[in-house]
């Protein structure tokens, strides 16, 4: 395939965060990528897609600042853009929790590979512990991992007391590519956890190094792929049509803007209900026109990110 996305994260301080989202914003103009790319003070988070030789480039460049040397990026094909555009802001945390005291990259659960985790993920004092939101991992995760009801990742703290009864078992964290287990994982050492671990590089590494064996469903993910496949060896569907209860993995967004609920729905209902998720957002005086997707992607509502930057060159390789 001609593009690349790129998913990554790297818990590293960054003093003058303005400059470097200005510099590395005019990297992503320079090499035509697009995607969505957050920068704090405690590190860079992003997901980005673009051209093999482009994405190879920023790769490089990336991984050529030392504060980044230990970033390792997940590699994903596919045969086109998988954003719209182009968007590299500045704010409080690379992933939105409660926990801004925590940090990371002085002390975070250990780190497990995919092919240990394979090993570990059935042992019998082992538990698996899911740590995205309720639509992620509806539409799929691990076998008998421990899912925490939760709406968004800031209410992860709520729920570890729940997680009280498997202290005495090894806990392994596990999310789409990481970045959020090095929070929850830092937290339940704070919150008194002895045996504390995580997947390193989330579900996707684990799908791309392993096959992805006993990982039901699909992996939601955040761009216009909307999920993806990670289990090449018994895959399964576990999610349900949000309207008639037919096995589906298709996800949609709800036509209703008002709504925008991402929920598995079918082809048939999907078209009966015109993309909807029920009968109330169907008549919804300013419900989406449906095209079969179930995605909406944002217009670019006259966004120009050249304006006010100045032209930039990367860096010459050695």
């Amino acid at each position: 395939m001609d593009y690349l996305v790129l998913l990554y994260y790297c818990y590293s301080p960054i003093d003058d965060v303005e400059a470097f989202r200005e510099e590395h914003h005019r990297l992503c103009l320079a090499l035509n990528l697009r995607g969505r790319i957050i920068v704090a003070h405690e590190g860079l988070n992003g997901t980005v897609s673009g051209l093999v030789a482009d994405c190879e480039e920023y790769m490089r460049v990336v991984k050529a600042d030392p504060r980044f040397a230990a970033l390792e990026f997940k590699v994903d094909e596919a045969p086109e853009h998988t954003f719209q555009k182009l968007h590299v802001r500045v704010k409080p945390e690379i992933v939105h929790s409660s926990l801004h005291h925590v940090k990371p990259h002085e002390k975070t659960g250990q780190h497990v590979s995919p092919q240990e985790f394979k090993e570990l993920k059935d042992r019998d004092d082992v538990v698996l512990v899911d740590v995205r939101s309720d639509y992620e991992y509806n539409v799929g995760r691990f076998k008998n991992a421990v899912t925490l009801d939760i709406e968004n990742f800031r209410d992860f703290p709520e729920r570890v007391e729940r997680l009280r009864e498997f202290k005495d078992k090894k806990i392994v964290t596990y999310c789409t590519g990481g970045v959020k287990c090095e929070k929850a994982s830092a937290y339940l050492l704070e919150q008194g956890f002895e045996n504390v671990y995580q997947l390193h590089g989330g579900i996707i590494k684990y799908g791309l190094e392993t096959g992805g064996e006993d990982f039901d469903g699909k992996c939601y993910v955040f761009d216009n792929r909307v999920t993806v496949d990670v289990n090449r060896i018994n895959p399964t569907v576990i999610s349900q049509c949000y309207h008639c209860g037919t096995p589906s993995d298709r996800m949609v967004n709800c036509a209703n803007p008002h709504c925008n609920a991402h929920v598995a729905m079918c082809e048939t209902c999907g078209q009966q209900l015109d993309g909807a998720c029920s009968v109330t957002c169907r008549e919804h005086p300013e419900k989406r026109p449906y095209d079969g997707t179930g995605a909406y992607p944002k217009s670019s509502n006259n966004y120009n990110p050249v304006q006010g930057l100045l032209s930039y060159r990367p860096p010459v390789a050695g």
